[in-house]
């Protein structure tokens, strides 16, 4: 979801309008999503690195939260939608923390799609709690130390439920991913669009798609 605050600052406006215009792209991505029979769609809306953006700024981003929730969590749940939110919630205001478990309780039977809401999330910090958790159990004796391989860290991630992305569509033209789902995008499919995240519609979503469906998938294999 990467471009709101360069959206802004093309239309001369503040940071959160931008904010709030990429908040509008959210309903018609997802929507897209269920169109297309997606199974899962994960969005980086908030990273821990954020935090460190200017008080007014993250506080009007939390506000956000809180609102799109209110406002979108009964349609979600006819949608069939099912949100998780994944990463540090410790550090979420107690509005915003709030909002979170009550969208997260109120759309759990959800089967159109899983809708994974990335906040206050950082892929690094997420390995680094995976290690600690391993640790864990080995120091507890659940877990022996020669059965600590790529599945148990897996088990660990908080994306465990749900098999690695098939494709990262990274908007605004921008080409790192930005501590990300570092473990998970090992072997993902990339697609990189100019358009700003508050620009974004079901047919950028669509094109993205097309485009992945014709290339060849080879997970590090040689091409048949």
């Amino acid at each position: 979801m990467d471009g709101n605050g360069r959206w802004a600052r093309e239309r001369h406006l503040p940071r959160p309008l931008g904010h709030r215009a990429g908040m509008k792209a959210v309903r018609d991505v997802v929507e897209g999503a269920i169109a297309a029979g997606m199974e899962v769609l994960t969005l980086f809306a908030f990273s821990e690195e954020n935090w460190q953006r200017p008080t007014s700024e993250v506080s009007a981003l939390m506000e956000l939260l809180e609102e799109y929730i209110a406002r979108e969590a009964a349609e979600l749940r006819e949608q069939g939608v099912a949100v998780h939110v994944l990463g540090d919630r410790t550090r979420l205001v107690p509005g915003a923390g709030e909002a979170v478990e009550r969208v997260e309780r109120e759309t759990r039977d959800g089967r159109a799609l899983s809708l994974n809401l990335c906040i206050s999330y950082s892929s690094r910090a997420e390995l680094a709690r995976a290690a600690r958790l391993l640790a864990e159990d080995v120091l507890r004796g659940a877990k022996r130390l020669e059965d600590v391989d790529e599945d148990a860290v897996r088990e660990k991630l908080y994306t465990a439920p749900w098999r690695d992305p098939d494709l990262l569509i990274r908007t605004s033209g921008e080409q790192r991913l930005s501590n990300f789902l570092l473990w998970q995008l090992a072997y993902t499919e990339l697609y990189i669009t100019p358009v700003l995240w508050p620009d974004v519609t079901r047919q950028v979503l669509f094109e993205a798609i097309l485009d992945y469906q014709q290339r060849e998938r080879r997970f590090g294999n040689v091409t048949a």
